[in-house]
Parts: structure tokens; C-alpha cells; sequence
């Protein structure tokens, strides 16, 4: 009896370790087939004793023509020769180390080709033959992903470098990370001496605390900032440079770097000088035509009269006419002479001091309003008990007013209003006078400050009263502007600044 329940209890025992085994070996398919890798046990006749889900499917194979077939029956041969695998798994077996990463291309029958990641670990058992592992991770998504950001690192890099315009990337306390091809030529600075140093250290020293007041924005700025600054090439003169610092920021809207871009201004500023020049010589050419023009009719005047004069047998009364229009019309070329003095030099011999613009106003309007009344204009005066004087010339200021009530009145000649207000707005006085008349063409508002241009029937001006009235605002550091719609009427606006 004992002995029969010796071998009962034996049985019982094999028993039960054949069912843990069979337990530990499904829990091993278990975990093997979760593994989202490719993996192949193979033993040191280079036989894939095991294998995962992921390998046979991505492989198209089945696991019965998988286990037992030699690395040769499993790959294709010129993965093999490619990759040199049979020695690096040689190797682990060696040296029991496991194998660098590395990577090759695999494509199963039918399949489009994969890149896979790989390594080789070595697996030592007590019992068991050696074996090692080898690991393949699928990264064909990742190197697509690589490469297409390799070659827009590639545009990108190559569009910086092919722009004519300089463009610099900087750290946020201005320090110099990248120098493009433009940089170097227009500054002779190549990149390796400029790498880490300040952006301030190659602009003019006026400019260097502008710039580190920019940068100190920059870091808090979310914007565009724009500035002016000359650059300091390596040999000659310094470079007028427009910029625009644009920040890098971060995932979390950090400003974790600064973009500069610069524009060489050397030959838009020779531009400008040469149109500024053409602009001189165009107004030259119509203030000397204005001057021969105005002057000319009162020196004809002169000539003939002088003719008369000196002919014989005049009549008294015949030669003195003759010397009241010589008189009158040197006093009109003068007068033209003495304008052209003003327009030149407004405020010779005169010094600025304050001036209340109420007042101003209120003694011009006086001055104007019998001229107003026998035209039939209604006058609309809107004056402030205060208002903040400005820094001027009384006699000035009282000409420009002059000069835009008449030409408001002479607007109306049948009649009309003229609204004439002062206000205070911010800090600057406004005077703004418009009035109902016929309004000014459009085509001539471009041209209604410039010298001798004037739309009052021949003989009756000279073109010169809103020319003044320009250049005597401008000496007062103010602006004058016009709006005006053809038979709508004209508004004149003066701004000045207050004390």
C-alpha cells in the first residue's frame, strides 16, 4: 500500500509541475506577443528558437516556419550581407555584452520596405543552452518624420543664407547665435568672431543704450519692435541698417530668443538724397519762374512808362501818371521781394515769447471783419475764456490768421459763413477755420503750400500768402493741414504746441 500511494503521490507531484509549466510558458507567450517590438530568441547555431506576434506579422510567417529555421531561412540574404547581423550576434555571444543600436531596412514579400531599430542582448541559463535576443523596433515613421524635417532645416537654412538681407537669431540678452552669408559681407565679420558676442558691440556707440533698453522690451514683448541703427563694418565707414527683432517664444509663450533681420539703407538713403535733390531744383525752378513771372509784369509797366517819359511835349497831368505807375509798380515788386525775405527767413530779428492765441485770434478777426461784412459772411467765433499760450511771434501768427481769413472770405463771394474755433487737445492748440465757399480742386491740394501756386484770377495775388503761412507754422514747430470738397467749402487747420 505504501508503496502504491508513493507512486500516486509522485504522479501527482509531475503532475502538477507539468501544469505550473505549462502556466509560466503561456504567461511567456502572454508577455512576448505584448511586447509592440519584433522579437526573435536565437541560440549560437544562429536558429530562432522563439518569436513574438509582432515579428510574424510584420514578416508575413507563420510560427511553424519560423522556430528551427536558421537566420538565413528568415531574413533575406541581402539584409544579412548588409547589415553584417550574423557577426554582431557572433559577437554578443562572445563577449556576453549586449550589441550597440543599429539600424537596417527590411521589406517582406509584397511589403513596402521598413526601417527597423536593433540590438542584440545576450540571455545566459543555468540549464539551457545560451541565447540572445534580438530586439527590432520599427522606426520607418520616425526617419520619414527625420528626414522631412532634415530638409526643411535644409530650406530654411539655405533661404537664410540666400537672403540679401542680413538676419540674425540672438539669445534674450543679445548675444550673437547665428550670422547669416549677408552678415559677414556686409559687416567683413565671419561668423566664428562675432558667435556669443553682443548684437550692441557692432553698432555705432550713440546707439548702444537704445539697443539694450530694445532687448530689455524684447523679453516681454509679444510683438515686432523696429528700430534704425548703423551697423560698424570691420573696415570703413558705419552702414545705416533697418531692423525688425521679432521674439522666439516657446510652448508656454516664453520669449526664449530673439530674430533680427536688417535691411542695408545705403542706397535708399542716396536715393532719397538724390530726390530730395530733384525736389530742390523742381521748386527752384518754379520759384524762379514765379519771380520772373511777378515781377516781370510791374517792371513792364515801369519800361513803358519810363518810354512815355521820356518822350517830349507830354502834358503834365499825362507825365504824372506816368510816375504814379512807375511808383506803384516798384512798390509791388518790392513788396514781392519783401515776401520772398519772409517765406526765407520768417522770423529774422524777431524772438519767440508766449503768446495767448485768444487773443491772436480775436484782433485778427476784427481786423477782417468789415471785409467779411461787405461780402455778406456771417462770422462764428468758438474761443476758450483759457487756453495754454503758445511759444511764438504775435505779428506772425497774426499774418498766418490774416492770410487764411482772406482767402476764406475771397472763397464766399456770394456770400456765406466762416467757422473759426480753437480748442485745446492734448498738448497742442487746434485753430481750424473752414468756411462755405467754393472748395479747392483736388488736383490742387498737393499743390496749395508751394510757392507762387495760386488759383486767384491774374493780377489779383501772387501765390505766396499760403507759402508763408507753411513756412511760419513750421518755425513755430507746428503743422497746417487742408480739407476741402469742391463746392462744399475749405477747412484750414493750424496745430501749435503749448507751453
Amino acid at each position: 500500500m505504501s508503496g502504491q500511494a508513493s507512486q500516486s503521490h509522485g504522479a501527482q507531484e509531475s503532475g502538477s509541475r507539468g501544469g505550473d509549466q505549462e502556466q509560466y510558458k503561456q504567461l511567456y507567450d502572454m508577455l512576448l506577443n505584448a511586447i509592440p517590438s519584433s522579437v526573435l530568441l536565437i541560440d549560437s547555431k544562429l536558429r530562432v528558437t522563439s518569436v513574438n506576434r509582432n515579428f510574424l506579422t510584420r514578416s508575413q510567417r507563420s510560427l511553424s516556419d519560423t522556430i528551427g529555421c536558421t537566420l538565413a531561412e528568415v531574413f533575406p540574404s541581402v539584409i544579412l550581407e548588409r547589415t553584417d547581423i550574423k557577426r554582431r550576434i557572433l559577437e554578443v555571444f562572445k563577449s556576453n555584452k549586449p550589441s550597440s543600436g543599429q539600424r537596417m531596412a527590411y521589406r517582406a514579400p509584397g511589403m513596402p520596405f521598413r526601417t527597423y531599430y536593433y540590438r542584440i542582448f545576450p540571455i545566459v541559463s543555468g540549464t539551457r543552452e545560451e541565447q540572445v535576443m534580438l530586439l527590432m523596433e520599427d522606426v520607418t515613421e520616425q526617419v520619414r518624420l527625420s528626414e522631412e524635417m532634415r530638409r526643411m532645416e535644409c530650406h530654411l537654412a539655405s533661404v537664410v543664407e540666400s537672403a540679401s538681407d542680413l538676419v540674425l537669431s540672438l539669445d534674450t540678452e543679445g548675444r550673437i547665435l547665428t550670422w547669416n552669408t549677408a552678415a559677414e559681407k556686409l559687416s567683413g565679420f565671419a561668423f566664428s568672431r562675432v558667435k556669443g558676442q553682443f548684437f550692441f558691440e557692432f553698432c555705432h556707440s550713440a546707439a548702444h543704450s537704445d539697443i539694450k533698453n530694445l532687448f530689455h522690451r524684447m523679453r516681454r514683448s509679444a510683438r515686432p519692435l523696429t528700430a534704425e541703427w548703423e551697423l560698424m563694418p570691420e573696415k570703413g565707414s558705419e552702414i545705416p541698417v533697418a531692423w525688425v527683432f521679432s521674439p522666439m517664444k516657446d510652448d508656454d509663450a516664453l520669449t526664449v530668443g530673439i530674430v533680427a533681420v536688417g535691411r542695408d539703407l545705403t542706397e535708399q538713403r542716396k536715393l532719397e538724397a538724390e530726390q530730395r535733390r530733384s525736389q530742390k531744383l523742381a521748386a527752384l525752378g518754379v520759384m524762379a519762374g514765379g519771380i520772373a513771372h511777378e515781377i516781370r509784369n510791374p517792371l513792364a509797366v515801369c519800361s513803358s512808362a519810363a518810354q512815355f517819359l521820356m518822350e517830349d511835349g507830354l502834358a503834365a497831368e499825362f507825365r504824372t501818371e506816368c510816375a504814379e505807375k512807375i511808383q506803384a509798380s516798384l512798390q509791388k515788386a518790392s513788396s514781392i521781394i519783401e515776401n520772398l525775405l519772409r517765406f526765407s527767413r520768417p522770423s529774422d530779428k524777431q524772438k519767440m515769447a508766449p503768446v495767448a492765441l485768444a487773443t491772436v485770434l480775436s484782433e485778427t478777426i476784427t481786423l477782417a471783419a468789415n471785409q467779411a461784412k461787405v461780402h455778406k459772411i456771417k462770422i462764428i467765433c468758438q474761443l476758450p475764456e483759457r487756453c495754454p499760450p503758445v511759444s511764438g511771434v504775435f505779428s506772425l501768427l497774426q499774418q498766418v490768421f490774416m492770410n487764411l481769413l482772406l482767402n476764406a472770405i475771397n472763397a464766399m463771394p456770394e456770400g456765406g459763413e466762416l467757422h473759426i474755433t480753437l480748442e485745446q487737445q492734448g498738448g497742442e492748440a487746434r485753430i481750424s477755420i473752414k468756411d462755405t465757399g467754393t472748395g479747392i480742386a483736388e488736383d490742387a491740394l498737393d499743390k496749395i503750400f508751394d510757392p507762387f501756386h495760386t488759383t486767384s484770377p491774374v493780377g489779383q495775388g501772387v501765390g505766396l500768402g499760403l507759402s508763408l503761412c507753411y513756412s511760419i507754422v513750421k518755425q513755430h514747430l507746428g503743422s497746417i493741414s487742408v480739407d476741402s470738397q469742391p463746392g462744399q467749402g475749405t477747412t484750414f487747420t493750424v496745430s501749435l504746441p503749448l507751453l
